[in-house]
């Protein structure tokens, strides 16, 4: 590993697809900015890192506060210039459509694509002061079609998708790269796992490489970032190759 003069900074920095990100850039010689809303939960992640020669700087953040994303950046910014801003924040929830709340819609835009915006505009203000950087959002299957249950998340999930867009369109001249995955299939993760058994069916005797390997994602965000500029991919998504589509 050789240390870069560089930051990755992960806003969503949860136990999976977050962390995983995260190994992967400070496996590359970033240092790796890792922000979630209880930086308790951190610990793992920046033991993980540095147990194997990393960087890891783990901050309590709440992506749906301005003044907390802006100051989140310009920290990682200022130990290191920012050169890749990744935001991951999730917020899948189901609800039948009657029990959808005013809370529960509201809270899922804040953390899905609110959350997005801010941290997207602020990486922006970042990176364009020196003409270069990578801003990538986390998109999900909810980001191309709603599902039953899912007219919060994949409002939210729409939301970010136009939001992203939208930068490309705009700072893709600017030189900054600016890219939206679709994880389209299951993660495995405990959560999923927990739902499958839920289902009926038992998440153990699901075969090899149906559910989507953390690590095996986190290798997607360092190919769009390490792209050349004259063959950048706005969107990409990824999925088992069993899955249906």
């Amino acid at each position: 590993m050789s240390a870069r003069n560089a930051t990755a900074a992960i806003i969503g920095a949860g136990d999976y697809i977050g962390s995983a990100i995260a190994r992967k850039f400070a496996a590359e010689g970033y240092t790796v900015f890792a922000g979630r809303r209880t930086a308790d939960k951190l610990a793992a992640l920046k033991a993980d890192i540095e147990s194997a020669g990393g960087a890891c700087e783990p901050r309590a953040l709440d992506a749906r506060k301005e003044d907390d994303v802006a100051a989140f950046l310009n920290e990682a910014d200022a130990h290191a210039p920012l050169e890749v801003c990744v935001f991951n924040v999730g917020a899948n929830v189901n609800f039948p459509i009657l029990d959808t709340t005013e809370r529960v819609f509201r809270k899922v835009w804040e953390m899905a694509c609110y959350g997005g915006f801010l941290s997207g505009r602020e990486a922006a203000r970042l990176m364009l002061a020196r003409g270069q950087g990578s801003i990538l959002f986390t998109g999900a299957t909810a980001s191309m079609r709603g599902g039953k249950g899912y007219a919060a998340f994949a409002s939210a999930k729409f939301g970010l998708r136009a939001v992203a867009q939208s930068m490309a369109r705009e700072l893709g001249p600017q030189n900054i790269h600016v890219a939206h995955l679709i994880i389209d299939a299951g993660v495995d993760t405990a959560f999923v796992r927990e739902r499958i058994k839920a289902s009926g069916r038992d998440p153990d005797a699901i075969e090899p490489d149906q559910l989507m390997d953390p690590d095996s994602i986190a290798d997607a965000y360092w190919y769009l970032h390490t792209q050349a500029r004259d063959a950048w991919t706005f969107e990409l998504d990824v999925r088992p190759y069993k899955e249906n589509w």
